[in-house]
Formats: C-alpha cells, sequence, structure tokens
C-alpha cells in the first residue's frame, strides 16, 4: 500500500503522452465519446489495445450504439492540464460526451481542494456548453495525506457531480488499488487483468450520461 502510495506520488511528477493521447484531428462521422485521464486510463504499461477505454470502444460496438471513442489521456497529468486540453478537445471533435477521469495526481500532492474544484468544475462547464454530456470517474487518496483532506477530496466529486447533476463513478480504482493481482510489477499501475474491473466501475456512469443515445443491454 505505501509503496504505491509513493510511487504514485513521484510518477504523478512526470508527465509523458500516451499514444492514445495524440488523438486524430479528422471529422468523425460517429459522435464522440472522449475520455480525458492520466496514467489510469493511459494504459500505462500494458498494450493499448488492453486498455480500459480500448474495451469500452469494443462494448459499445458490440451493442446498438455507433460512438467513437476517443482517447486523450496523458501519464501523470493533472486537472489543470486536463483543463488546457480539454479546451482544444471540444473544438476539435465535437464529443457528444466527456468521460474526466482526472485528480488523482492533484490528491496525491496536495493540491488545494480549491484549486481541483475549480478545474474540475471548468471542465463540467466547459463540456455542457459544448453540448457534450459528462461522466465523472471518482478517486480516492489514503487518509495518511490527512484525515480531513482525504474526506473532503473524495467528497469534492460528490459536490460536483450533485451541483452539475452528471452521473458518477464514487472509486473509479474500486476493487483494483489494494488488490496485487491487478496491479503491475511497479506496484503502481493496473496490469491488464484489472482493465475490465476498470471498465465495469466506469460503465454504470457512462451509459447514465448517454441514456437513450445508447442501447446499454
Amino acid at each position: 500500500m505505501l509503496k504505491w502510495i509513493i510511487s504514485f506520488l513521484l510518477l504523478s511528477h512526470v508527465s509523458v503522452w500516451s499514444d492514445t493521447a495524440e488523438v486524430s484531428q479528422r471529422h468523425h462521422e460517429e459522435p464522440v465519446i472522449l475520455v480525458i485521464g492520466d496514467s489510469l486510463s493511459s494504459a500505462y504499461g500494458i498494450d493499448i489495445d488492453a486498455g480500459w477505454v480500448a474495451l469500452l470502444q469494443s462494448k459499445i460496438t458490440g451493442l446498438d450504439c455507433d460512438y467513437k471513442v476517443l482517447n486523450a489521456s496523458v501519464t501523470g497529468d493533472t486537472t489543470a492540464g486536463g483543463l488546457t486540453r480539454l479546451k482544444k478537445a471540444l473544438v476539435r471533435h465535437q464529443p457528444a460526451l466527456v468521460v474526466l477521469e482526472l485528480g488523482g495526481n492533484d490528491g496525491l500532492r496536495g493540491t488545494p481542494l480549491s484549486v481541483v474544484e475549480k478545474n474540475l468544475s471548468a471542465m463540467i462547464e466547459h463540456s455542457s456548453a459544448a453540448g457534450a454530456g459528462v461522466a465523472l470517474l471518482g478517486m480516492r487518496i489514503p487518509v495518511n495525506y490527512g484525515p480531513r483532506y482525504a474526506r473532503q477530496f473524495h467528497d469534492l466529486y460528490r459536490k460536483l457531480a450533485a451541483q452539475y447533476d452528471v452521473p458518477l463513478t464514487e472509486f473509479f480504482m474500486e476493487g483494483v488499488a489494494l488488490n496485487p493481482a491487478l496491479m503491475q510489477a511497479d506496484g503502481i499501475h493496473p496490469n491488464a487483468q484489472a482493465q475490465p474491473v476498470l471498465l465495469a466501475n466506469a460503465w454504470p456512469a457512462i451509459t447514465q450520461a448517454l441514456g437513450e443515445g445508447c442501447q446499454t443491454h
């Protein structure tokens, strides 16, 4: 547990573009689902096709649904970096849905919650103004960062979900973060076996956000 926390904190300072972060600039005939996240969504250390975002595309394709999933996740990213990238991506891709998986690195750095809230709020507002729905994937941080900060950090996602009426996954890493069998050898990043679990965690919020735009039986 401690190894995962310390190592994740150290790696959160390194921002590296994943292969999927360089999303295509071509016009998309299908409505777009845009995933903005960090290493948890960038398929760090595993085959890109094994990542939960790629599995999301496969799942959607298997349904009566024509969405194109674009992954704009960056290893080590924060809410500030995500906000900057999101503004450009909204213009470029005009997504129908934005999936926000950010904030974990902010929390591990001890970023003031007011800053995290401001950035996440701005991302939700920019997405909504662009006509996109939003699904919010929540994160938690260990209590050794301070019980009060950890509690308020977790509650922040609930607060934003209620304030903006957007679907929320309470803890995106539920069932994964503390399971060594689902983590890579570095003890930091989810392995390929964890990706279906991450997708299952995110799926209810995503389908709720899509509503009747996708049949999810």
